[in-house]
């Protein structure tokens, strides 16, 4: 099979490029060409731009000329990991419409209705979000491809991941701008770490590792044609239980303090994304039904536990001292917010 991934080289899309290079698949990944380092071989072939920059003539010539060098007329999957905007989608349907078989654009769990009507999420569950404006723009780039595979049958499948996770960070609900290391860290520190309402909400986060065996299920599937799917795990759990599942990876005592949604988004100030990120999403209960990918992808089961793939991705964070990020921001952060919950507590018990 011959293959384009815009980017390639994500949480997500890495999980895919490594899959394909095992499946010996023609690969070609477009992207600026920051970390391709890893991805190498015979089959595998980097055109570097910045398709979200360049001129569109350039891109497509580049395109033209691989496929030229490699004799064939088309690719026989493009998938977009980095399109954020409908321009985005409107520029890649200019250059790839009547070059690939099937376009897969990578969408979002978060633009499923919020507030949810109901706890169990199908692909029927209503798109929309008024919290969060990265899913807003993600049902407008759905809506967009939908209306060209309507239009003109432009081959699209629409793929929308619930939170995914790698080696590189460990998935949270709190932290700050530069990822997860200052609240494990914290953790380390026998410092409290903020969990955001009463912890009780049910969350799915899934290995990109899983992610990827299903999402290579969908590729070069005809009947995937003009459909949207979300690919998840079956396994939810607490916020509570997910800090705690850090915490013993770590093998230290979870030292938890829960603050109110609202109150963490009025003491941000605007420094951190949580009305979007956790009124728009993760403070939601969401549980997947995968009945519809497991159609698609016969056989297709999440084999990696969460709190598995907690400890692998914590054994290497360890093991990698570049992925340790420290953010001191965040950190007096997370102390002054603890720190004024504790100050209206006492206020109250003593008045």
């Amino acid at each position: 099979m011959r293959v384009l991934f815009i980017g390639g080289t994500g949480i997500i899309s890495s999980a895919i490029s490594r899959l394909a290079v095992q499946m010996n698949w023609e690969l070609y990944l477009l992207n600026r060409g920051n970390r391709n380092g890893e991805f190498s071989g015979k089959n595998v072939h980097h055109i570097e731009c910045d398709i979200r920059a360049d001129d569109e003539a350039a891109v497509k010539a580049k395109l033209e000329n691989a496929l030229k060098k490699s004799g064939a007329q088309y690719f026989d999957v493009v998938a977009d990991f980095i399109a954020f905007v409908p321009e985005n989608l409107q520029k890649d349907f200019r250059i790839f419409n009547g070059l690939c078989r099937q376009f897969i654009f990578i969408s979002s769990a978060s633009a499923y209705q919020k507030p949810l009507s109901s706890y169990l999420i199908t692909e029927s569950t209503p798109l929309a979000n008024p919290l969060w404006e990265y899913s807003r723009n993600k049902i407008a780039c759905e809506q967009f491809l939908i209306d060209k595979y309507r239009e003109c049958g432009f081959p699209v499948t629409i793929v929308r991941p619930s939170h995914t996770y790698d080696e590189r960070s460990v998935p949270l609900g709190v932290h700050g701008n530069k990822g997860s290391w200052q609240v494990l860290k914290r953790m380390i520190d026998g410092k409290p770490v903020i969990i955001h309402g009463d912890g009780l909400s049910l969350w799915t986060m899934t290995h990109n590792s899983d992610f990827a065996r299903a999402f290579v299920r969908l590729m070069g599937n005809i009947h995937a044609i003009g459909e949207a799917v979300h690919i998840t795990t079956d396994e939810s759990v607490t916020w509570n239980q997910i800090y705690q599942i850090i915490a013993d990876a770590l093998n230290v005592k979870l030292k938890a303090v829960h603050i109110a949604t609202d109150f963490l988004i009025e003491c941000s100030q605007g420094r951190y994304d949580f009305r979007g990120g956790l009124l728009g999403d993760k403070s939601n209960t969401v549980v997947f039904d995968n009945t519809k990918l497991k159609r698609l992808a016969p056989g297709f089961c999440a084999a990696v536990r969460l709190d598995e793939g907690i400890k692998m991705t914590i054994a290497n964070i360890l093991a990698h001292p570049e992925l340790q990020k420290e953010d001191p921001e965040f950190d007096e952060w997370c102390d002054k917010v603890i720190e004024a919950q504790e100050t209206a507590r006492k206020a109250f018990l003593s008045s």
